[in-house]
């Protein structure tokens, strides 16, 4: 048997075709990574301090918040250090730890997309029962739902993927630990932790599409149902921003499944839409396209500006 030297840290080699770009896209990925972090914080501010958004929406926008946070974080600080001239390299622990979350936020969001889609199923075709249907229990165990699967689908990939030997070439041809990027270093056979991700990941993601789909057309069926113009205006602003967002997710992902051969820079743009470009979008579609959003921002300005007046 022959000895090898186990690796302890691997070396990130960044966006595929990028070389010479490095300074454009720190100054862009650093406006969209300031803006994700402080339109979704003004989204939760808002969530938690208006007593007029402590409704079940409103609860599934600020888990949506707090997800958008933890999984643009997840990437954009190291791609960040290293578009800036620091270290590309990461410690082994570090790759499983980022590997972890990036998955573990990646299926939560999906998750809750498609609990989100449900709720404004029950609030279109059953408005006289959703207070009852939609209560406080029924919207944490959703919630907690969507955490446990996401956590659960996380460490079946991630159990795969660094229960392998890595004792060969360390460098990572991508901008983060994913796992195929990482799978192609390993020195034992992969094709298991590949067949095994690339089944978890499309099902799951064709099982929440599904849903989504099913709930927007009994949606779109109870709103034609209705007679009035106006109140068809009402049922369908309550929804477009939900539907936007799951374009702007689902969109670039189908594209990229279309592909029979993507490119490998074509993935890294799909997985920057993903990680940062969705995240500072979500709070522009949900609040600028809502009022009592707007209304509940307002009045946190007016608040804080008035109390340090009295200072």
């Amino acid at each position: 048997m022959t000895n090898h030297t186990m690796v302890t840290e691997f070396t990130l080699l960044g966006i595929p075709e990028t070389a010479g770009l490095e300074k454009v896209l720190l100054f862009l990925f650093s406006a969209l990574y300031a803006g994700a972090l402080l339109g979704n914080l003004l989204i939760l501010t808002a969530v938690i301090s208006s007593q007029r958004l402590h409704t079940p929406m409103y609860f599934f926008l600020g888990n949506l918040s707090i997800f958008d946070l933890g999984f643009c974080s997840t990437t954009a600080p190291k791609m960040l250090s290293y578009l800036a001239g620091q270290s590309r390299g990461i410690s082994f622990q570090g790759c499983v730890v980022q590997h972890f979350f990036y998955h573990c936020l990646g299926c939560t969001l999906c998750f809750l997309y498609t609990v989100m889609a449900y709720d404004r199923f029950v609030a279109i075709c059953f408005p006289l029962r959703y207070t009852v249907i939609m209560n406080h229990r029924v919207c944490c165990v959703l919630a907690t739902g969507t955490w446990m699967s996401g956590c659960v689908h996380s460490i079946i990939l991630t159990s795969l993927t660094f229960q392998l030997p890595y004792c060969g070439p360390r460098e990572v041809g991508y901008y983060f630990c994913d796992m195929p990027a990482v799978l192609l270093l390993a020195c034992e056979d992969p094709s298991l932790a590949q067949r095994v991700g690339f089944t978890n990941v499309g099902l799951l993601s064709l099982i929440c599409l599904f849903l989504i789909v099913v709930s927007y057309t009994r949606i779109g069926i109870s709103i034609l149902k209705i007679r009035s113009t106006e109140g068809r205006r009402k049922a369908f602003s309550t929804c477009s921003a939900h539907l936007t967002a799951i374009v702007c997710v689902y969109g670039p992902v189908i594209i990229i499944y279309l592909q029979p051969n993507p490119s490998p820079l074509l993935s890294a743009i799909i997985q920057i839409l993903n990680n940062l470009v969705t995240p500072t979008l979500n709070p522009m579609i949900y609040s600028l396209r809502n009022k009592e959003v707007k209304v509940a921002l307002r009045h946190i300005f007016f608040r804080r500006c008035f109390s340090l007046e009295n200072e």
